[in-house]
């Protein structure tokens, strides 16, 4: 059976919860998403919210039981897809039955796709089309992936009592043995770099490894910022016999959640390198691997496997969407902070969702308050921002940290703290009032600051589901936190699935104006913007590293806007707006040649 996708873009991973039931939602549809499995505690009370509404039995899964995190997250993963299977059986026989239902699909898919032409000309018919479309939907018709993310650096060590747990309990390593340990056959997204240990646990799992038909059960994709890192990491895996599938580049800045700054490497001419570099990358990974597998004792297929190229960030309309497919033959295009505007797509509560609409672009902004230490992109007026900040102006800081998903600081205690936590952040603010004769105002105000702006991400970002599903939220009140794109302001209203989709595929245009500039050029604006705030900000003691660091990236800038001009002087696409995009491209160069980058 060929089993094509139906659709040519995914909805990428969206905070801890919400894309939690995403594939419950959508992939009867053919739409692919990705779930984060790191948090175990709102896997374990979703499957009992959803082992409730499909009468599925339901054993609850303790916290002191041993292995309880990956039990809970197999449990959760397995029960998603019985309830996809189900509700995509369901659907193929509503789309054969009624003509209305198939239509409103057919209208849902990609006018480039062989899967819609197939029913369309059985449609066009007009005989009795029953039997051919029922054959036609089962041999061609898919659920999307079931795919789940893993943030590698959410790895925290884990203790019972005072007695340290082996490493494979670690919260990352527990997660992965969740997936692997599922009847799943998807992929694994491993974000935010490389975790050699974590990525030598998958030698421990059979299905990540080709059967003796060259097919694997278990992928893995990997989420990269540039051809470098994917290079790196394919082949540190490769070594290992595992193959990576699928490497899917995002946007270091236009993007949802955590941004991982490039050195000023842009979206295309990184876009660029992988089309120009995706057989190197194959093969230097395929003589790697088929060794490996061979001192494993295993048969290496003969040929390399597939590698897809997706990308995501900030794409926002049809035309961009359709240009990153065919200019860099791209897979798929991922569409994630959008899809926080579609009830039917992720899990987000009316309130939050009301604050995304109604968002101006200065509303959304680059925030500090990841007790990563990572920039994390935010909306101003959140329920957890009011809390916060109310309970700054009462002297109480932190958060109780119940869940310590994020307590990765070993400052004061091996164990590790979470920056966000109350427990920490008082320690900080003793220090800093000890250290206060010797500070000016406006020192003492930044580090007040750079303390105090740590929320809780493990509550913040699961209790919107809890709201949306009329769940109890436990503990302290924390509010709501949301990490949507800077894209996301030029969408101005709650849309349907099918009005996105078609959205995505440009048989309709949600977007309320002109205003948003193209994804590229956006992408521009932020990281120009990213480097002088880092200069202006920067109070260490500048080194010559840094100087060259700056350096690199200025330069790298002002080439991006060299291949941008050669790209759009040349290219079919975007000729209505193409005057527009080369006078930004001529004011963004003007901007970057006046950074003055400090010297020693």
């Amino acid at each position: 059976m060929n089993k094509k996708p139906v659709h040519n873009f995914h909805i990428p991973v969206m905070g801890l919860a919400y894309t939690i039931d995403s594939p419950i939602r959508v992939a009867q549809f053919g739409i692919s998403s990705v779930v984060s499995i790191i948090d175990d505690e709102i896997v374990e009370r979703m499957r009992d919210f959803y082992s409730k509404k499909f009468n599925f039995d339901y054993s609850a899964i303790s916290i002191k039981s041993e292995d309880h995190r990956a039990r809970r997250i197999t449990a959760y993963l397995d029960m998603m897809d019985d309830i996809v299977t189900k509700k995509c059986k369901y659907f193929k026989e509503e789309i054969t039955k009624n003509t209305e239902s198939l239509k409103q699909f057919i209208g849902m898919l990609p006018s480039t796709s062989d899967f819609k032409k197939g029913l369309q000309n059985i449609l066009d018919k007009k005989n009795d089309f029953a039997a051919d479309i029922k054959k036609f939907i089962d041999e061609n018709l898919f659920p999307g992936e079931i795919d789940v993310n893993i943030m590698t650096k959410v790895d925290k060590d884990n203790f019972v009592k005072d007695v340290q747990l082996p490493t494979i309990y670690n919260d990352a390593h527990a997660s992965l043995r969740g997936f692997a340990k599922s009847k799943l056959s998807s992929s694994v997204v491993f974000s935010a770099g490389m975790n050699p240990r974590l990525y030598s646990y998958l030698e421990e799992f059979e299905h990540f490894f080709p059967n003796e038909n060259g097919e694997l059960k278990k992928k893995i994709i990997i989420k990269v910022s540039d051809f470098r890192s994917a290079m790196i990491q394919g082949n540190f895996l490769a070594k290992k016999g595992l193959w990576v599938s699928e490497y899917r580049i995002e946007s270091g800045l236009n993007c949802g959640g955590h941004a991982f700054a490039t050195d000023g490497l842009l979206m295309g001419p990184i876009m660029e390198e992988f089309k120009q570099k995706k057989s190197e990358l194959q093969f230097s990974a395929y003589s790697l691997w088929s060794e490996a597998l061979k001192q494993k004792g295993k048969t290496a297929p003969s040929e390399p496997l597939d590698i897809k190229i997706s990308v995501q960030g900030g794409v926002g309309t049809s035309e961009e969407h359709e240009f990153l497919l065919s200019n860099y033959n791209a897979d798929s295009v991922g569409w994630g902070s959008p899809f926080l505007l579609v009830p039917e797509a992720t899990s987000l509560d009316q309130e939050t969702r009301d604050l995304l609409v109604k968002g101006k672009e200065e509303d959304f902004y680059l925030s500090n308050i990841s007790p990563l230490g990572v920039p994390f992109n935010t909306i101003k007026g959140t329920s957890n921002e009011i809390i916060k900040e109310k309970n700054i102006a009462k002297s109480k800081f932190g958060s109780s940290c119940p869940k310590k998903l994020l307590a990765l600081s070993k400052e004061f205690d091996p164990k590790g703290t979470c920056t966000a936590s109350k427990k920490y952040q008082d320690i900080k603010m003793d220090e800093l009032e000890n250290n206060r004769a010797n500070l000016t105002d406006k020192q003492y105000e930044k580090s007040r600051k750079n303390i105090t702006d740590k929320s809780c991400l493990c509550v913040g970002l699961v209790n919107s589901a809890y709201l949306e599903h009329g769940l109890p939220i436990k503990g302290e009140k924390q509010g709501v936190v949301i990490c949507p794109g800077p894209n996301l302001s030029f969408f101005d209203r709650e849309l349907s699935l099918s009005e996105m989709v078609r959205h995505i595929y440009g048989y309709e245009n949600v977007l309320p104006d002109e205003r948003r500039p193209n994804v590229f050029i956006n992408e521009l604006k932020l990281y120009v913007d990213h480097l002088k705030n880092e200069i202006a900000d920067f109070s260490e003691e500048i080194t010559k590293s840094q100087v060259k660091k700056w350096e690199s990236f200025k330069a790298n800038l002002l080439k991006g806007i060299a291949y941008y001009e050669d790209l759009f002087a040349h290219t079919n696409y975007f000729r209505s707006k193409v005057d527009r995009i080369f006078s930004e491209l001529k004011s963004y160069r003007s901007k970057i040649d006046q950074i003055q980058i400090p010297q020693l």
